[in-house]
């Protein structure tokens, strides 16, 4: 009887408990700034709605950059957002994964007279349906300087013809002109666009290379600076030394309170006689397949879309409204109203998933373009065959069977050499039964091992034997790393083929940590000198580069080896020398990130250095001394023999962290020129996160780094053991 209650009763929770989900809070992930407008105007948004329904609405604030990664781990999971607030674009790829559902009655047929046409096919796919809830637009325009344009220029043209009018050091245009997002106004008015046919490359034509020669040309003329960076755009316009600038309606928060200046839609090219049409983003809020069976959900969802929420987001956040009449909040305001003028004549985004494919590319060759390295016909051809070879399709199912069988025969006989071993081994039984409290002891450790660091291992491990996307995802075998072997069926040694980047990464290890130990040591020396005043200050300051974040230093590094405005250019004019386009050639782009990672590097062996010092019997220095010794040979034949100890496992660690050292390579020169700067673990990192998210083959290069570092430092090991035998 008491069994038959206690399976009625499991019986009856397991019924409640979807219902109990049902009923349980909605959740929505965004990925705006804590300081933001943005954020003000959803949590106002959100308040009121509380307020008039008692909902239970839980808000979770999610980093830019992982927020696409993190909705496919969560949502096939079941643990996602019912709702999440992102960029149109993402659509096509996010629905291809499973991630996103029709809102249904979200948008009621009698809702959507009320939003812009824009706004609804940007969200509409090719099945007709609506895929999200538009909120806001959002697209570049052109900020004017009132001090040097008070009114709307008549074309491009006519802001290039005020150089020789303007102040010294003020630029006409800052752009971000080595940027696709940036570059599509410019694509656009020589008529072209960024995907074709059949989703395929766009900017190699005639359209795009018109369009790409007409920038070079303002930028040879000093029209748009040189290597340009969204940081770059901001701080020139903001300090007055640009009489324009091409950007969106984010700049906005980031200039001087009292910088004069209005905004207008981008203006034609005279070269064409067409506008300069804009890249179009629709911020909307989609649902997840579990937050759209939800009515609670879908009626929130229609609640951020209202026009209440629509005049928040304007008067709050200054955002342009998706509605087709602008709020009431934003009738009064020329900046909303000048960037809503340019959305209504912006081109929406693409939805396919190929759109993301195509600024890595793209991106590379107009750099390449910019700085004379190729005719544009070369760079974009380039660029379609980098594109074509990132969608090829992915790699046939393969059969597990044999893998499996493989792996069982290789347990197997781990397991007979385990059990041969311990049979040929004297009895450990009273030693094992001593050393249990010490096993006890360890074991806390050894259990956050297993989990923090065995496990994920075991997991990359897997992962790169599947390929495909979100749940789809196949087994394949050793498909990848026969793909990366093989260089993908190019030459072996060419640009971003697997030994290049090898021999790329050999050569950065090396380097590095020839100058980490060279320098650390010499300085660790120095400091150790009994006769040198102020050494706790001395110290202190040069402890201060590792003690950084080394993302912080890198852009810093980054910024000093700006072409035109960099301090180390700055220096070398006053020397004489013509200024240097570091990350033109991969001579200078290598010795920019070596530069860097050096100053980040060097203070881990001084310390170091510094302590195996204290070890040194200042007795057996003395007598060395004594019997005549000079400083050079005391240093040599027992200063650093008695120091080599704990050296080796420094030089070691440094060796692993330079080889993996991917902050340094991707923010100061970006795997530039043409990603020969590239190490391994940057070019996983492209693969798994800007090249159509292949993790599976990320995972392979992972698994490959691994080995690679496991080999390298066994092999040390057994030399090292050899040496002291």
């Amino acid at each position: 009887m008491n069994a038959l209650v206690a399976l009625c009763l499991a019986l009856a929770l397991a019924l409640a408990a979807p219902a109990a989900r049902a009923a349980g809070p909605i959740t929505i992930w965004h990925s705006y700034r804590e300081d933001g407008g943005e954020l003000k105007a959803l949590a106002a948004s959100l308040e009121a709605y509380r307020k008039r329904t008692g909902a239970d609405v839980r808000v979770l604030a999610v980093p830019f950059d992982s927020y696409a990664s993190k909705l496919q781990a969560a949502i096939p999971a079941g643990n996602g957002p019912d709702l999440f607030i992102d960029a149109h674009e993402r659509l096509g790829d996010y629905r291809g994964r499973g991630l996103v559902a029709p809102v249904g009655d979200a948008v009621p047929p009698d809702d959507v007279p009320s939003y812009a046409e824009s706004s609804l096919a940007a969200v509409r796919l090719d099945d007709g349906k609506l895929y999200g809830v538009p909120l806001s637009r959002k697209c570049l325009g052109l900020y004017i300087n009132d001090a040097f344009l008070p009114g709307e220029p008549p074309d491009l043209e006519a802001i290039a013809e005020l150089a020789p009018r303007l102040p010294a050091g003020v630029v006409p245009i800052v752009h971000f002109a080595g940027n696709a997002y940036f570059h599509a106004p410019f694509l656009t008015a020589f008529g072209g666009a960024m995907l074709g046919p059949g989703d395929a490359y766009g900017l190699d034509s005639e359209a795009g290379r018109r369009s790409a020669d007409f920038v070079a040309e303002l930028t040879r003329r000093r029209v748009i600076p040189e290597e340009t960076s969204g940081a770059l755009v901001t701080d020139l316009f903001s300090s007055g030394r640009a009489a324009v600038a091409i950007n969106g309606p984010w700049m906005a928060g980031e200039l001087k309170k009292d910088l004069r200046y209005h905004v207008a839609p981008l203006p034609k090219l005279r070269a064409t006689g067409r506008p300069m049409r804009p890249l179009l983003t629709v911020e909307a809020v989609l649902m997840s397949p579990q937050g759209a069976a939800r009515p609670e959900a879908r009626a929130l969802a229609r609640h951020l879309g209202s026009d209440e929420a629509a005049d928040l987001r304007a008067s709050i956040g200054r955002n342009v409204s998706a509605r087709a009449t602008p709020p009431a909040s934003a009738l009064g305001d020329a900046f909303l109203l000048a960037f809503g003028r340019a959305a209504d004549d912006a081109v929406p985004m693409p939805t396919s998933a190929s759109m993301r494919l195509v600024f890595e590319p793209t991106d590379r060759a107009l750099r390449k373009i910019l700085r004379g390295d190729a005719p544009a016909a070369v760079a974009f051809e380039e660029a379609g065959h980098r594109f074509d070879d990132v969608r090829r399709p992915l790699p046939k199912a393969s059969p597990p069977g044999p893998y499996a069988l493989a792996l069982g025969a290789l347990a197997l006989g781990a397991a007979l050499a385990l059990v041969r071993r311990q049979r040929s081994a004297p009895p450990g039984g009273p030693t094992l039964r001593s050393s249990l409290p010490a096993y006890a002891y360890v074991a806390s450790a050894v259990l956050a091992v297993l989990v923090l660091v065995v496990v994920p291992l075991a997991v990359g491990a897997a992962t790169s034997f599947f390929a495909g996307r979100g749940e789809t995802m196949r087994f394949v075998g050793l498909a990848h790393y026969a793909s990366i072997l093989t260089a993908r069926g190019g030459p072996l040694l060419a640009t971003g083929s697997f030994y290049l980047v090898l021999l790329v990464t050999i050569f950065w290890t090396l380097c590095n940590v020839a100058l980490h130990v060279g320098i650390g040591v010499s300085l660790g020396l120095l400091l150790s000198r009994e006769s040198l005043r102020g050494k706790a200050f001395y110290r202190v300051l040069l402890i201060v580069p590792w003690a950084v974040p080394s993302y912080v230093t890198a852009l810093a590094w980054k910024g000093l080896f700006h072409r035109q405005y960099g301090a180390v250019n700055a220096i070398l004019g006053l020397l004489g020398v013509e200024p240097v386009a570091w990350f033109a050639r991969f001579s200078t782009a290598f010795t920019a990130n070596l530069s860097t990672n050096v100053w980040l590097g060097f203070p881990f062996m001084m310390v170091v250095t510094m302590g195996a010092l204290t070890a040194v019997p200042k007795d057996v220095l003395e007598a060395a001394a004594v019997d005549g010794a000079t400083r050079w040979e005391r240093l040599r034949l027992v200063t650093l023999p008695m120091i080599k100890p704990a050296l080796l496992p420094a030089i070691t660690l440094g060796a692993i962290w330079t080889f993996n050292m991917f902050n340094v390579v991707f923010l100061v020169s970006g795997g530039d020129p043409d990603g020969t700067t590239d190490i391994l673990v940057s070019e996983a990192y492209r693969w798994a996160f800007t090249r159509e998210a292949q993790i599976g083959y990320a995972a392979a290069y992972a698994v490959l780094i691994f080995l690679l570092l496991f080999g390298t430092t066994r092999l040390t090991d057994r030399l090292v053991a050899r040496a002291k035998a």
